[in-house]
């Protein structure tokens, strides 16, 4: 078994949610076409994705933050165990709490659905000219269909009002693809 093999059973046995394979293989293809080298993620889990995203070149850096500490160091041995710890940079706290510093050609927010427009608000600033924003988990109607419950109900609902935060916002403009639990993909306007 492969390290990506070992990291999928760890997460299916541990009920860590990471990203689905067909939304990674967008992301790396997102990644290669428009040279998105330097990545900021927000929520690495196990580090799945950060390792998945750094995979596509070596040209690639990522800086990827994890609050919850067991996970972060999972993610820390699942990095270096890829090798990859001199190209994936990751930090445990709260997202609120880190100043992030320069500019990013990818934010790829995979982190607690309901702060979802809180974390655009804090990255938007972060964004290089012709960088991209992806939301992961904007569909998520398969969780609303699989339980009943009311927290899962509220997560719904916050997806909507983040969709409808990004349609309506002035300088950016989003694409939303159906790709495994939904992608909103945002741009900043290209201003004529």
């Amino acid at each position: 078994m492969n390290l990506m093999e070992k990291m999928e059973k760890y997460a299916s046995d541990n009920y860590v949610p990471i990203a689905r394979k067909d939304n990674i293989e967008y992301l790396k293809r997102l990644i290669e076409k428009e040279k998105l080298y330097n990545i900021l993620e927000l929520g690495s889990a196990i580090g799945y994705s950060a390792i998945c995203m750094a995979s596509v070149s070596d040209k690639v850096r990522v800086t990827t933050i994890e609050r919850n500490e067991k996970l972060y160091n999972e993610a820390v041995r699942n990095i270096r165990d890829a090798k990859m710890d001199e190209r994936i940079k990751i930090i445990c706290d709260d997202i609120f709490n880190v100043d992030i510093k320069g500019k990013y050609d990818l934010v790829f927010i995979d982190a607690a659905k309901a702060q979802y427009i809180k974390f655009f608000e804090k990255v938007s600033n972060c964004l290089s000219e012709n960088g991209v924003i992806v939301s992961d988990n904007i569909d998520l109607l398969d969780l609303q269909r699989l339980t009943d419950s009311k927290r899962s109900k509220k997560i719904v609902e916050k997806m909507k009002v983040y969709k409808e935060y990004l349609e309506k916002l002035d300088n950016y403009e989003t694409e939303f693809l159906s790709i495994g639990d939904g992608f909103a993909v945002t741009r900043k306007k290209i201003k004529l």
